[in-house]
């Protein structure tokens, strides 16, 4: 009896240790998981949440070491250039997100993925010239894209169809470039330009299309009228061929005659 008493106790001490070390090893990673990076300043409130702020810090990467409990984040004012897929996935309760004001060239596909919650995009003042609706798929937030050099054309025309940001974020950009640039758009809200671009190429590409239709008419034009005259130059060899049979036949009798009568 006493030993199955102290079979009991060790196993129960050995169990009792095992849980301490479960419960400290889930405070420890919930700490990490929602402790502050070390590059930037949190602050949090009951009504906001967490904020992150990472701004001014000249940062060429996005900080890995987010708390996933950040509701506000502010990345402006530094020196990324792209924004790499899945990069926010680990944040499913952001609600804000500040890229300002950076030197961001290329948003890759999906790079927003997972911001179901986001309200607010801020992508001002930065270098973006393609506007691509891959990076933005599924995301409905309202979104700041002023202040870039965009290039307005059909394929932007047709990415812009397929996003689904607030209708108004979309007439923050203004064209910086064209095609074809003498639609005169430069300098202007393209949603409020009412200017179809994919119209305008598609005239461009039917002019196109006709001149090398011509081009080849023309070609196949040509090649029938040397054929043509080739033959006929041909046919009128041969006729005059055929001309000269008789009169050689005739000459080969008369000197048969004259041999014979010799």
């Amino acid at each position: 009896m006493a030993l199955l008493a102290g079979w009991i106790l060790r196993h129960s001490v050995v169990m009792c240790l095992l849980l301490h070390s479960l419960v400290l090893m889930s405070f420890c990673f919930h700490h990490a998981a929602t402790s502050c990076s070390k590059s930037c300043y949190c602050s949090e409130s009951e009504t906001n949440g967490k904020t992150v702020r990472c701004s001014n810090l000249q940062l060429t990467e996005l900080p890995q070491d987010l708390p996933n409990d950040t509701r506000r984040m502010y990345l402006d004012y530094n020196a990324l250039k792209k924004i790499p897929m899945n990069a926010f996935a680990a944040l499913p309760h952001l609600v804000e997100l500040d890229l300002s004001h950076n030197e961001l060239t290329q948003l890759e596909p999906g790079a927003f993925r997972g911001l179901g919650s986001l309200q607010f995009l801020d992508l001002s003042s930065n270098k973006l010239v393609n506007f691509n609706a891959e990076p933005f798929d599924g995301l409905r937030a309202r979104a700041n894209l002023t202040n870039n050099p965009w290039h307005c054309d059909c394929n932007m025309q047709m990415a812009l169809l397929r996003v689904d940001l607030e209708p108004a974020s979309l007439t923050g950009i203004v064209c910086h470039t064209s095609e074809p640039e003498e639609i005169g758009v430069n300098g202007l809200a393209f949603l409020l330009s009412d200017i179809d671009l994919c119209v305008l190429m598609k005239r461009t590409t039917d002019v196109a299309m006709l001149v090398v239709m011509f081009g080849w008419f023309t070609m196949v034009i040509s090649y029938l009228v040397y054929y043509v005259r080739a033959n006929q130059e041909d046919a009128r060899r041969h006729l005059e061929y055929l001309k000269s049979l008789p009169s050689r036949q005739g000459k080969s009798e008369e000197s048969s005659t004259i041999s014979t009568v010799v």
